[in-house]
């Protein structure tokens, strides 16, 4: 059998279909699979998918895979798995990334990623082999390991919470709602490629573990990374996370004011309308959310559905967000108790707190 060796970032997209964090996809996506899936948002079946998952490939390993019906993928030395090929083919990447992003501008750290990758690419079913091992493997379960959780703690209704920071108190407002409406809480933190500037994968596990731990009861929550990619892809990768969370097990899941943005390149809540387009669909309830933020005023952490003086007293209120705590951990000062909690900051100075280079 052929082989080809295959990086982290594709290891672990391998990885997530073959446990079936992302069904319905059994594979990478073919061809026919990625036209479907960009132009209507759905698999060529009819089911909806909304982001592009496929397995680009080198010069040498198109001519490597030419003629072949199958072929082995080895990471770290080992085979991890196989791919039945359906497919080869090249894609026009500046069409795609307007459908998918919403933009070709290669600012935008999804599409940027996007240009770089090979121009041709494998699609077909896979086969996991093993699993590889990872400084973050101990935090992560599989979506057989929380449905069982699930169970044995006897929740009927589940949370699931996506976030790629550490916990600051805009975010902790949203869990709390979220355990006041539902049996348990899933925490479920994104820790896999990554741009440079945002969270390290330790260093988000420390901030959780310190809020948990510490405020929240254990009983009713639970906690576990994902380690995938980060797509900055907007609306469409925030019906991508729900849908992910539907495969863990979560029955309810919560999508904020710009869930999956970055910079400008997407309007507030646009992912709120995006979801309610395929509402029955998607086998999990979308608990739509306003951003949190302090206001001075009513001496707590408000949304613009509770609190008015976002716009009759901006100066009194303080947006807060994933950006706002790097930039402030990143100057080294002080950071308001209102903002994140003391404990949770003295817990991130146990490893690196940020990703130097932007990741493969």
């Amino acid at each position: 059998m052929r082989e080809i060796v295959i990086n982290r970032r594709q290891y672990l997209e391998l990885e997530k279909i073959a446990l079936g964090a992302f069904a319905p996809l059994r594979g990478f996506m073919d061809e026919a699979e990625l036209e479907s899936v960009v132009e209507q948002m759905r698999l060529p079946t009819g089911e909806v998918f909304p982001i592009p998952v496929i397995l680009d490939l080198t010069t040498d390993q198109v001519k490597q895979v030419h003629g072949a019906s199958c072929i082995s993928l080895i990471f770290q030395g080992s085979q991890v798995g196989t791919i039945t090929v359906t497919s080869v083919f090249s894609c026009d990447k500046e069409a795609i990334s307007d459908k998918v992003f919403g933009t070709r501008d290669a600012r935008h750290p999804g599409v940027a990623h996007f240009l770089e990758m090979g121009s041709t690419f494998l699609g077909g079913p896979v086969q996991r082999i093993r699993r590889a091992s990872f400084e973050f493997s101990q935090y992560e379960l599989t979506p057989e390991e929380t449905r069982a959780s699930f169970f044995d703690r006897g929740w009927h209704t589940i949370v699931g919470f996506q976030t790629r920071n550490v916990p600051h108190r805009a975010h902790e407002y949203l869990l709390r709602l979220a355990l006041e409406y539902a049996d348990g809480l899933f925490i479920q933190p994104l820790v896999g490629r990554k741009k440079r500037g945002d969270f390290q994968p330790l260093a988000i596990v420390a901030g959780y573990r310190t809020l948990i731990d510490n405020f929240f009861p254990p009983n009713r929550v639970l906690f576990g990374i994902l380690s995938t990619a980060m797509r900055y892809a907007g609306p469409r990768e925030a019906l991508f996370h729900a849908m992910i969370r539907r495969n863990y097990g979560c029955t309810h899941f919560i999508i904020g004011r710009n869930h999956a943005g970055v910079g400008d390149y997407y309007p507030d809540y646009e992912a709120h309308e995006l979801t309610r387009q395929f509402e029955n669909e998607l086998g999990i309830h979308i608990l739509r959310m306003s951003g949190p933020f302090y206001c001075e005023l009513c001496d707590g952490i408000v949304t613009e559905r509770t609190c008015q003086h976002l716009v009759t007293a901006p100066k009194q209120t303080r947006h807060i967000s994933g950006t706002d705590v790097r930039a402030m951990l990143l100057q080294g000062g002080p950071i308001p108790r209102e903002v994140m909690r003391p404990e949770v900051v003295a817990s991130l100075a146990q490893s690196p707190m940020f990703i130097e280079e932007d990741e493969e």
